[in-house]
């Protein structure tokens, strides 16, 4: 070939080249590219988006209501499970098969946005059967152990991200100030500053960001950790006469150091997201507070996450619920809330934010920035990059591992109260070689009253809803193979005079399981037959009470018949093996009362610190069988705290 004939070779040859790179610019997109910023990323896809793209990224429906359709067409930005509609009986392969289902969903659309998945997973990924069911959190209040904290943080979110749930609700940070409140076992304490403390979990759900982390950003460990959620913002915990979702009547300054201080811990933290409370603050519904939501959280706290609302919680700003529907969106949305957690009716919602927002009644600058706090925390989890569940991950749920730890959690939230009688000599530690014993009581073999509401279903529920360890399993592993255990729910006068020698009995009794309103109580009283129960071994056998509740409860009258009282709280699935550790002196008791122990409903609400404090057993109260065992570990201490009360003992540290 001549020169002159490989010249026009030569020119579409430079051609092609000097085309190449503007062809590639032009496919090049900002917001799917990881070597970006994040807040590139953010700015460069919310002004790709139309109106309705954005009011769909602020939209969280229930996955009952959530076909591949209604993603596609919507643009949901957010599925959650109720308690009472996560898949029933499915296994970690099966939840992650329906999540990536929604993501799939989720990349039909224009701009390919994935969806959050949320769940409550409050004590453990409590929906699955046979997950690790860790203790409430009023239990591990009790426990007082910030490592602890860290370390459950962690397992849950392995746990939950194993079955493809990069997102849960968790962890409740309201300080309880009423036990007659139906979500007090949410609760770490009654004490602020134990609140603060246990909040740590945060660290473990998310990870622990680094030193030069900006403050307020959200963090998450893309590699181990999940999107956890601060709640429920704030003074939930507060109401009057501890009816749930009622009005918390303080001023400012009160209201702030008791019930709002966590939530700068948590923000500090890193958390992602925060949910507003059902609650009121003088009258004024928090999902409406414009002030405390956008003033005092996104702006002096410096949260750069974003606010949900709580289930239907737009509705109940007004009533009857639902009434007055988009006054109340219009309400919410000005306020601060950044996704609204609809759950079903998601056209309305989606359609009277639309017209408020073309009617110039929302503001277009509050949908960006709600928008902007979405993108931003799907940006820092990675969802853009991994959104797919990582199938791996799935043999850690209910692994041994996290049941030891569950175990240990156990251990240390067990509250002694009583160990023997004036005069007389300690039940505890029990013999584990005694000839014959007596287990007793409702509570003894039940694995959903040991674990309480929020269990597989909202409510939770009896029987063997899940896998673990009842309190009797427990108690015959480990006593001696000559050991006979007699097991009688409720034993009658006539049982215990033609079955003698028992050397002791345990009686464990207590609440059956509840969850918010439904939880509200104005008696705090044990069920008549398990009054009855205590009263009838008691008085013929050396007995060791055993109260599972989410609370404390009215007992006064009946401790005088008991030689030992131990507080289990909701200890969860590892109860059995936790328990046995300790009553059987393997392990010293290290739980101290979290919440102060009442002796009549009339005294409440009483606090530690309220002038008028008279307790059956006061706050940090716990007793130690003073067993000479290697440290395990520090001690959280304070002061000593006297009481003339005989029940007490007279100097002790928390």
């Amino acid at each position: 070939m001549s020169a002159k004939s490989e010249l026009p070779l030569l020119l579409l040859l430079l051609l092609s080249s000097s085309t190449a790179p503007t062809t590639a610019a032009a496919d090049y997109v900002l917001y799917k590219d990881p070597r970006a910023s994040i807040e590139d990323r953010v700015s460069d896809l919310l002004s790709r988006m139309t109106l309705a793209e954005k009011i769909g990224q602020m939209t969280q429906i229930d996955r009952i209501v959530a076909p591949p359709d209604v993603v596609r067409d919507f643009f949901i930005g957010s599925i959650l499970n109720g308690g009472d509609s996560a898949p029933k009986n499915a296994s970690p392969s099966m939840w992650a098969d329906m999540i990536d289902g929604f993501q799939k969903a989720a990349f039909e659309t224009r701009l390919g946005i994935p969806i959050i998945y949320g769940t409550d997973a409050v004590h453990g990924h409590n929906n699955v059967v046979g997950a690790t069911i860790f203790p409430h959190n009023i239990g591990l209040g009790a426990a007082r152990d910030e490592d602890l904290m860290v370390r459950i943080g962690k397992a849950t979110a392995l746990e939950v991200k194993a079955t493809g749930v990069p997102y849960t609700f968790a962890p409740c940070i309201a300080v309880c100030r009423d036990p007659r409140w139906g979500r007090c076992y949410e609760s770490y304490s009654e004490d602020t500053e134990i609140v603060r403390s246990m909040s740590k979990i945060i660290l473990g759900l998310q990870g622990s960001p680094p030193s030069d982390h900006p403050k307020g950003y959200p963090y998450i460990n893309t590699a181990t950790g999940v999107v956890a959620c601060a709640k429920h913002y704030a003074g939930d915990g507060g109401t009057t006469g501890g009816i749930n979702e009622n009005n918390t009547v303080a001023d400012y300054p009160t209201f702030f150091d008791v019930h709002m201080r966590p939530y700068i811990d948590a923000v500090s933290m890193g958390v992602s997201t925060v949910m507003a409370s059902y609650s009121s603050w003088n009258g004024v519904k928090m999902h409406a507070n414009r002030y405390l939501l956008t003033r005092v959280l996104k702006r002096e706290m410096g949260f750069m996450g974003f606010i949900i609302s709580d289930w239907e919680g737009v509705d109940r700003i007004s009533t009857p619920p639902g009434s007055h529907y988009r006054d109340s969106v219009r309400a919410a949305i000005n306020a601060g809330i950044d996704m609204v957690m609809v759950p079903h009716d998601y056209p309305r919602f989606i359609g009277d934010l639309t017209d408020l927002v073309n009617s110039g009644e929302v503001p277009m600058s509050r949908i960006d920035d709600a928008v902007t706090r979405v993108l931003r925390v799907k940006f820092v989890m990675g969802l853009f990059e991994k959104p797919m569940a990582d199938r791996s991950l799935g043999p850690v749920v209910g692994r041994r591992e996290h049941r030891e730890l569950a175990r240990e959690a156990v251990r240390k939230s067990l509250v002694l109260l009583k160990n023997g009688k004036p005069g007389g000599r300690p039940l505890l530690p029990l013999d584990r070689r005694a000839g014959k014993i007596l287990v007793a009581g409702s509570h003894a073999d039940d694995i959903g009253y040991q674990c309480g509401g929020w269990t597989i279903t909202w409510a939770g529920g009896p029987g063997d809803i899940t896998n673990g360890t009842t309190i009797l399993q427990g108690i015959k592993k480990s006593v001696s193979m000559r050991t006979q255990v007699v097991h009688n729910e409720k034993p009658d006068a006539k049982f215990l005079q033609t079955n003698s020698g028992f050397s002791y009995a345990i009686v464990v009794v207590g609440e059956k399981p509840y969850v918010e309103s439904g939880g509200d109580d104005d008696k705090l009283e044990l069920p008549k037959e398990s009054l009855e129960t205590i009263e009838t071994v008691c008085g013929s056998v050396r007995c060791l009470v055993i109260i599972v509740s989410g609370r404390p409860i009215t007992i006064e009258t009946h401790v005088g018949s008991m030689d030992g009282l131990v507080a289990a709280w909701l200890p969860g699935s590892e109860a059995g093996d936790g328990i046995a550790d300790v009553i059987f002196g393997r392990y010293e008791f290290q739980g101290r009362l979290p919440r102060t122990w009442f002796r009549r409903v009339d005294q409440l609400p009483m606090n530690v610190g309220d002038e008028r404090y008279d307790p059956l057993y006061p706050f940090g109260f716990g007793l130690e069988m003073g067993l000479q065992l290697p440290k395990r570990g520090p001690r959280i201490r304070s002061a000593p705290f006297t009481s003339s009360s005989t029940a007490l003992s007279s100097w002790f540290q928390i």
